[in-house]
């Protein structure tokens, strides 16, 4: 061969090795070191909490799956449901209180496999608050005061409070001397404590977690009102999962949660005793108070 030759070779064996340099090696497969599966949660407590207790569970999670996990806590709900709507989604699973839930479930980024149990219930109920000496007694007293929320789509925390205050003739976009996005739901508590809102809403009962730093907090913030039953905050998976990791992931959080060691790290993350499955359909009853009000997941964004 002589050199013209060798040198035309050479070029096309770098011609068509370029596309592979270019490309680049091929992306690692979901749930391994270098492409693990993101968690997104959301500060119901304080976050450094919740971020200690999902790092537990997610270590658990690789001993039973050998999957590797990221967690995150997200400071508000819509944040983690951007996440999950992203192409490639930035989040693969999430723990969505029962508003974002259906507002990323009819977005077609979530589906709702397991729901938490607190106190013997997959249920809970909302609270609205006030001071003890704020002259607050009823929710209609609400009109004309400040309010903290833990976040605009929190559902025991704004939603169904928000709910209720109209069915008690306040109009929350006129009547309210103010909106307080406290960002979770101690926070909520800590402001009427400290007198920085008149009244505020979380869920039943939040105050219990303030009582080392005030001792006082459950004579200082007294209860006024309750919501109707709400679907417990859960686990949601990306409908883009394979159905081999979805499974191996029920599975696992099932395994963890009846494990004394499971137990008390979900306790630590978001008060969870136990996990139970249930599918979307467990929402329905929540879409049919959406529906009575005559509001909608699109209104109320």
């Amino acid at each position: 061969m002589n050199m013209k030759h060798l040198t035309v070779c050479i070029l096309m064996l770098l011609v068509s090795a370029a596309p592979m340099f270019a490309a680049g090696s091929p992306e690692a497969p979901l749930g391994s070191e270098d492409n693990p599966i993101i968690w997104s949660f959301v500060p119901s407590g304080e976050t450094e909490r919740v971020s200690a207790g999902a790092q537990q569970v997610a270590d658990m999670l690789f001993d039973k799956t050998g999957l590797y996990f990221k967690t995150n806590v997200a400071t508000e709900y819509a944040g983690v449901i951007e996440a999950l709507s992203s192409k490639p989604p930035q989040a693969h699973m999430a723990s969505l209180a029962t508003f974002a839930y259906v507002m990323a479930a009819e977005r077609g980024v979530a589906e709702a496999v397991l729901v938490a149990v607190r106190y013997g219930s997959p249920t809970y109920n909302g609270q609205l608050i006030a001071g003890t000496d704020s002259g607050i007694n009823t929710v209609a007293d609400i009109s004309g005061k400040t309010f903290a929320r833990p976040d605009a789509l929190s559902t025991s925390g704004w939603i169904i409070p928000m709910l209720t205050m109209r069915s008690a003739g306040i109009n929350t976009d006129k009547d309210l001397a103010g909106i307080v996005d406290a960002g979770s739901h101690d926070s909520v508590v800590a402001a009427v404590y400290n007198g920085d809102v008149d009244a505020g809403a979380t869920y039943v009962d939040a105050r219990t977690r303030l009582e080392k730093t005030y001792p006082d907090v459950m004579d200082k913030v007294k209860v006024i009102g309750l919501t109707a039953d709400i679907p417990n905050d859960g686990v949601q998976l990306h409908p883009s999962l394979p159905a081999e990791i979805k499974e191996k992931i029920i599975k696992a959080l099932l395994d963890i949660s009846a494990s004394e060691e499971g137990k008390a790290a979900l306790k630590v993350a978001y008060q969870w005793n136990e996990l139970i499955e249930k599918n979307d359909s467990f929402y329905d009853p929540f879409r049919q108070v959406l529906q009575a009000s005559g509001l909608s997941v699109e209104d109320l964004q």
